[in-house]
């Protein structure tokens, strides 16, 4: 996928200077050819460590509203700031691994996240509390810099398993954040999650400071240039803003549900901080569904299984809605569980689509990708907890199926109207 004319970088420059330094920075290593199992359950470790920081406060949302006088309507700004700044890091850091040597960058980020969680465990006020919450959701993206990183470091023969063990960490991280964070605040307080986690990033920094090799940026081309290119991927990347609408709904339905089902589950069903962990824990089961999308994928079946996705999430919507009309929690937990399987295969299948065009553009389509979904899922955390206060568990179906259904009808334009191959729209 070429990019324009100048002020944009040649992309196949780009390239060639990126596996030339990437080859230098394993030589100044020591000559590293791959990833060791110990390493790369290193690099697992830290990615799933660095994003469930985005997630730790979803079902602390109730206490930390009641301890800082947010009002019920304005609560899902505790998630919103956390997410917009992740996608600010996404847009504005990430792309920082193409000029800054890439394990200061990664050790900066996580001094910065500290910062940020100490911020969060000593807010007084609302205020303060947000304010931390964006730089500690801006600084997790060290995970979107480790990831590339390992990449770069793998032979090409095993690149893709050492990416996938790395990605089932940082899955591991979003599944295993909200559980955590309801068991720890259940017995110590919510403020407790946050020093804990301080603690977890702090005692990262020495260990990936220590075991990580350096990877020096290539300087044919530098941040302003980087940055520059970014309009003209977005333009001439048709895939691009189509994988990204169908995960933004998605994921804006995911964070709308998890949003609002914690103050459900109390009100409705009465539950202290250690249920809501146990239903997390439940919910995040779905999520194991995810390697099902790379085997369809490899037999050709990207545009059917994205289209199931779609539907079975707008099902879990309709699902959750009769389960709490009846009262019914186990008919929430499976709501929960396929609406988890959906988002989390949809986005696999994204990622595989994207990830067949230019190499050399990975890093870039990566971060306008995860940008565009966390912009759409920090909108939803603002709007849901709203809804769900003033229009209870119906609005809140209705908000999360019609996300879903933005992308349902969205994806049915794949098939009207198709002049380029299947491969140009749907990435099989």
């Amino acid at each position: 996928m070429p990019l324009p004319d100048a002020p944009f970088p040649d992309a196949a420059q780009v390239a060639r200077a990126d596996e030339a330094h990437a080859a230098k920075a394993a030589n100044d290593a020591g000559h590293i050819t791959g990833l060791s199992p110990a390493l790369t359950l290193v690099f697992a470790v830290a990615c799933g460590l660095c994003v469930a920081n985005i997630y730790y406060a979803q079902p602390l949302i109730g206490p930390i509203s009641d301890t800082l006088q947010l009002h019920a309507g304005l609560a899902g700004l505790i998630m919103t700031l956390t997410q917009l700044g992740y996608g600010a890091g996404l847009l504005l850091l990430v792309p920082l691994a193409d000029v800054v040597e890439n394990r200061r960058l990664i050790v900066g980020a996580l001094f910065g996240a500290v910062i940020g969680l100490v911020g969060i465990a000593l807010s007084g006020s609302a205020v303060t509390f947000l304010a931390a919450s964006f730089v500690v959701g801006a600084c997790a993206v060290a995970a979107q810099v480790l990831l590339p990183f390992a990449s770069h470091l793998a032979p090409e023969a095993t690149r893709g398993k050492v990416v996938g063990n790395i990605m089932a960490g940082l899955l591991g991280g979003i599944m295993l954040a909200r559980p955590f964070a309801s068991v720890v605040a259940a017995s110590l307080g919510w403020r407790a999650v946050f020093w804990i986690s301080a603690v977890l990033m702090a005692s990262l920094i020495v260990v990936l400071w220590r075991v990580l090799p350096q990877r020096h940026a290539h300087a044919s081309v530098g941040y302003a240039r980087t940055m520059a290119s970014l309009p003209g991927i977005v333009w001439n990347t048709p895939l691009l803003r189509r994988r990204g609408l169908y995960q933004g709904m998605m994921f804006a339905a995911f964070q709308a549900f998890w949003t609002a089902v914690p103050l459900a589950l109390v009100h409705e069903f009465g539950m202290g901080q250690g249920g809501i962990g146990l239903f997390a824990l439940a919910g995040a089961a779905g999520a194991l569904l995810a390697p099902v999308a790379g085997r369809l994928a490899d037999r050709g079946l990207t545009r059917p299984a994205t289209g199931a996705a779609i539907v079975v999430a707008l099902l879990s919507f309709v699902l959750g809605g009769v389960s709490m009309h009846f009262h019914s929690l186990a008919g929430l937990v499976a709501a929960g569980i396929l609406l988890d399987g959906a988002v989390q295969l949809c986005q696999v299948l994204n990622f595989r689509s994207l990830f067949m065009l230019a190499p050399e553009l990975r890093g870039r389509l990566n971060g306008l990708f995860m940008t565009f979904i966390f912009i759409c899922a920090a909108i939803a955390s603002g709007i849901a907890a709203a809804v769900y206060a003033f229009h209870g568990w119906t609005g809140l179906c209705l908000l999360g199926g019609g996300f879903v259904t933005v992308a349902l009808l969205y994806y049915g334009t794949e098939f009207i109207g198709r002049t380029a191959p299947a491969t140009a729209t749907s990435g099989r």
